[in-house]
């Protein structure tokens, strides 16, 4: 029996509702109760997702923009004063009331059971809808999100009752007045909106004392027992007045075993961990309390709510969730449970979207050590909902509380999430793994993505693995052939990823081998040479990645015209002692530059006022198509930091002719000046050198520390207190902290000085334009 359409909300007549923010887990539910008790309802929202358009249009809510007339708008804790459909409704002189307060309102003629909390409530709330399905008393509800079954999130019942979530974040909650109140837990949240503890601990208090029947609280919330002081209460959990405690776990749920007033029953729960063990407890509590005995089957067939651990796959040995946690305890709670859930040899994954700024810079220490139970930790950026944001609340400061902390998971910042996390997870996740997405945003979205590329991932493997098997018998005994090959240790820096594919050719066949099947497959080169000058991303570089490491290409020969044939693999520190001994003068400024050859060829380096083509005659190289050439220096095309020809093309040895003749010991000389005066003036700690180009007539380094960097840290990445353009790594800083401090101090010199800095390393196998 439908329930009869009320003949008043707020003290007058009320016929057509229009709902702002139609797409919420809050608002949607709502709207489909009103359809249903006889309201005309419309609703609208900015990003409306189809799942919950279907739901609302079989509800008889029409999907429109703001109507020629309504009697009343209800908006969103989302929806801003400044949003558009909410100016034009206060333009036409509409009431306009919040969420929480229309559904106060519809609570004042019903028996309403209040489940409210921190965090818990919508899964204790479904527990408990799905206990009186099981006994078939008709209660009305609204559910603040969607059942997995795809049952609707409302019903306007046929008795007297109604259960819902009554959400504390906007001070809604004042205006509740239930029969019975179910408290999960009373963690402190929602700082924009009580700004002390204390200040939500008297908005329940109040709460407690206005209800009209009994209170039910949690046995293991030391605050809810707490504010509760003075009120008669009912406690549920492992040992309170209603009882109930694990007796037995599956992969399909677990078993509970209830006592206190539930009398002696095991009850089975389609769910998993201790904290589904509490609210179903708490859901079997509120339903005896209603009058209604729980069953040996009332949980057995609970289809479990979207977003609330929910799975995503279960295939390979591989299981995907995500979870709406967006608190600490929350994230406490669940990670513990998953970690028991994955045993000894599986490991947790975890990608964290913190959610509002406000809750972040409150709560960045906590979540850095909730998180911390993960073992391996991805974090993207702060889900706004609409908040501005604010200083010392983004997710970089939940990363630099990680990096300070004592546990060391290791945790890549991708802001985005997007490709580079989809690739970063692909390679991550093995059998045994639990990948959880967390969070209240729409990490969900991602989780999703992920999944659906996942696929593509696979077959991407699995084409890198028959490139390998492919190209294996093409190169020499001598050669290095690797996949997943990782970088960091092979740059100066330290950071960054894998190699899909890794080649260290002992031969110019070995080289052309490598380039032609790359070629023919489509695969991108990239020259590692001593990776002094580069910046190697966390996820690693798509391609194909070539070091002329083997001894082969470090030969270095005089000839008889007076020039030195060096190989492109060749230290430029070996080859500045090779010229020394030679009495060959004019090497030196290349001393203390930590690269090779061939890599000083590319970048045209340069240091102490000399450049590398100021010494070079001609180059050996091969191009992609394995064609080896030999260019004269006045063929080629070179400039500031960098040379056209070796742009593609890979550079295999230089004839270099000295300026000038000396004796060894007036070279060692000179030498000793430039490596003092390095000493003095740059770092010793690792780097990739130079991070920044110098601007046409100043210097970066100099626009760097006048903008008050130099010290200046994200994680183990700084600003080096000796030379404010180079980067440092302080011990375990990753590519994700480097690039975020490149990031920090372009945009800080900008707004100082007003000069746009350029970058001058090179982000391997991606664009800068990509990050900045």
């Amino acid at each position: 029996m439908r329930a009869a359409p009320l003949p008043a909300l707020f003290g007058r007549p009320v016929r057509r509702i229009h709902c702002l923010g139609a797409g919420g887990m809050g608002m949607a539910p709502l709207a489909i109760f009103l359809a249903q008790t006889g309201f005309a309802v419309s609703g609208e929202d900015d990003a409306l997702p189809g799942e919950v358009r279907s739901l609302l249009e079989q509800a008889r809510v029409a999907i429109a923009s703001l109507p020629a007339e309504a009697d009343l708008v209800v908006y969103s804790s989302a929806i801003s004063r400044e949003h558009p459909a909410y100016a034009a409704a206060a333009a036409r002189g509409w009431s306009l009331v919040r969420r929480g307060e229309l559904l106060a309102e519809i609570a004042r003629g019903r028996r309403l059971v209040a489940v409210c909390g921190a965090h818990g409530k919508t899964t204790t709330t479904a527990m408990l809808i799905t206990a009186l399905r099981a006994a078939d008393f008709p209660a009305g509800y609204i559910l603040g999100g969607l059942f997995e079954d795809g049952a609707p999130p409302a019903r306007a019942g046929s008795n007297e009752w109604l259960v819902a979530e009554v959400d504390e974040s906007d001070g809604t909650i004042d205006g509740f007045s239930p029969e019975i109140t179910v408290a999960v837990n009373l963690d402190w949240d929602h700082p924009d909106h009580y700004r002390r503890a204390e200040d939500l601990d008297a908005a329940f208090a109040a709460l407690f004392a206005r209800t009209t029947g009994r209170v039910l609280v949690s046995d293991a919330c030391a605050r809810s027992l707490r504010v509760a002081a003075g009120r008669a209460v009912e406690t549920f959990g492992r040992t309170g007045d209603f009882s109930g405690e694990i007796a037995g776990e599956t992969p399909e749920g677990i078993t509970l075993r209830l006592g206190g007033r539930f009398g002696s029953l095991d009850a089975a729960v389609r769910a998993q961990g201790d904290f589904n063990a509490a609210n179903a407890t708490a859901a079997l509590a509120a339903a005896q309390a209603m009058g209604v005995p729980p069953a040996q089957n009332a949980l057995a067939k609970f289809p479990g709510v979207r977003r609330r651990q929910s799975l995503l796959l279960a295939a390979g040995g591989l299981t995907v969730l995500e979870d709406y946690a967006h608190h600490p305890t929350e994230i406490r709670a669940l990670l513990g449970s998953l970690r028991r859930r994955a045993g000894a040899k599986g490991r947790v994954v975890v990608v964290f979207q913190p959610h509002r700024y406000s809750r972040t810079a409150q709560f960045k220490a906590e979540f850095a050590a909730a998180l911390a139970l993960a073992d391996r930790l991805y974090l993207l950026d702060v889900y706004a909902a609409g908040e501005p944001i604010l200083a010392g609340g983004t997710t970089a400061d939940i990363y630099a509380e990680i990096k300070r902390g004592a546990a060391a998971v290791p945790v890549s910042y991708l802001p985005g999430g997007g490709a580079d996390l989809f690739r970063a997870l692909s390679r991550e996740a093995r059998a045994g793994d639990i990948v959880a997405f967390v969070g209240a945003g729409d990490i969900d979205q991602q989780a999703r993505a992920w999944l659906a590329d996942g696929e593509a991932a696979r077959a991407a493997a699995r084409r890198w693995d028959d490139f390998a098997a492919e190209l294996k018998p093409l190169l020499s005994p001598g050669a290095k052939l690797g996949r997943e090959e990782l970088l960091a240790r092979k740059t100066t820096l330290g950071v960054g990823g894998a190699a899909r594919i890794y080649a260290e050719p002992a031969t110019v066949d070995d080289l052309r081998a490598v380039l032609r099947a790359a070629a023919a497959r489509g695969a991108p080169i990239f020259m590692l040479g001593r990776g002094s000058n580069l910046i190697v991303p966390d996820e690693g570089v798509d391609g194909v990645v070539i070091s002329l490491a083997h001894a082969s290409w470090s030969q270095c020969e005089a000839r008889e015209d007076g020039s030195l044939r060096a190989g492109a693999g060749l230290r430029l520190k070996q080859l500045c002692g090779i010229a020394a001994k030679a009495g060959l003068a004019g090497f030196e400024f290349l001393e203390g530059i930590p690269g090779s050859v061939g890599g000083a060829l590319r970048m045209n380096a340069g240091a102490m006022g000399g450049w590398m083509f100021d010494v070079v005659e001609a180059v050996e190289l091969m191009t992609p198509a394995g064609e080896a050439v030999t260019l004269r220096k006045a063929e080629m095309h070179v400039a500031y930091r960098q040379c056209a020809e070796l742009h593609q093309a890979i550079a295999l040895a230089a004839v270099l002719r000295p300026p000038a003749q000396s004796d060894a010991a007036a070279i060692g000389r000179q030498l000793d000046v430039y490596r003092r005066e390095r000493h003095e003036t740059q770092p010793r700690e690792p780097s990739a050198g130079c991070i920044f180009r110098n601007p046409p007539g100043g210097s970066a380094g100099k626009l760097i520390e006048e903008s008050g960097l130099k010290g200046e840290r994200v994680g183990d990445a700084e600003v080096s207190p000796v030379h404010a353009n180079f980067i440092i790594n302080r011990g375990a800083a990753t590519s994700t902290e480097v690039l975020e401090l490149v990031r920090r101090v372009r945009a800080q010199v900008r707004r100082a000085s007003g000069v746009v800095l350029e970058p001058e390393v090179l982000l391997y196998g991606k664009k800068w334009e990509e990050v900045l």
